[in-house]
């Protein structure tokens, strides 16, 4: 939950610290390169710590007809493309192609496709769990939303291009906060019931 804020913190202070950049039209990615760009890299890199740490944590707190191990190589795939793509920059908008834009435009895709793909098995895990059958309920329809979500990002073009990707990521990391919340008050209420 701390990785998941100061990642959304930390992309809110970036968006007030570069007036020059237009919010609307200007991806995320364009915020990592320039004077701020380390505070960026740093809450991507913490992002990627939180959805592997919660990955790991649910693991944990699933029981044996809802564990899967699908979910947990997912998210950290997911975690290791969105590192990655915090420290290739993207190509800048008119200039030559690059090898290391294209590990950027590679790694991002694949952390979009990674994190969401893991939402939806983990939240169809939820199903098969006794325990975590009622949080399946929203997880799932969300899950399935933010996977949908990042096709239309890539095949709707005319969509301001900043706009769209920051309402994907805030989709994403909407659902990881709620389940990271979820699984923080279930192991709370376990840890009272063993005192």
């Amino acid at each position: 939950m701390l990785a998941l804020a100061f990642f959304v913190l930390s992309a809110v202070a970036l968006h007030l610290r570069r007036p020059e950049l237009d919010a609307v039209h200007s991806q995320m990615s364009l915020y990592l390169i320039g004077r701020w760009g380390p505070l960026l890299q740093a809450a991507y890199a913490a992002l990627s710590v939180g959805m592997v740490a919660l990955a790991f944590g649910l693991r944990a707190a699933a029981s044996s007809q809802g564990r899967s191990l699908a979910p947990l190589l997912l998210f950290v795939l997911g975690g290791v493309a969105l590192t990655t793509t915090a420290y290739a920059w993207m190509d800048l908008p008119g200039a030559d192609r690059t090898f290391e834009g294209l590990v950027h435009g590679v790694s991002a895709q694949a952390a979009f496709l990674c994190a969401t793909g893991g939402m939806v098995v983990q939240a169809l895990c939820f199903r098969r769990d006794p325990a975590w059958r009622a949080t399946a309920r929203w997880a799932l329809p969300w899950a399935l939303l933010c996977f949908a979500s990042i096709w239309v990002l890539a095949g709707w073009r005319d969509a301001p291009r900043g706009l769209a990707q920051k309402t994907v990521i805030a989709l994403i990391v909407g659902w990881l906060a709620c389940v990271a919340l979820e699984l923080w008050q279930r192991t709370r209420a376990a840890a009272t019931r063993t005192r």
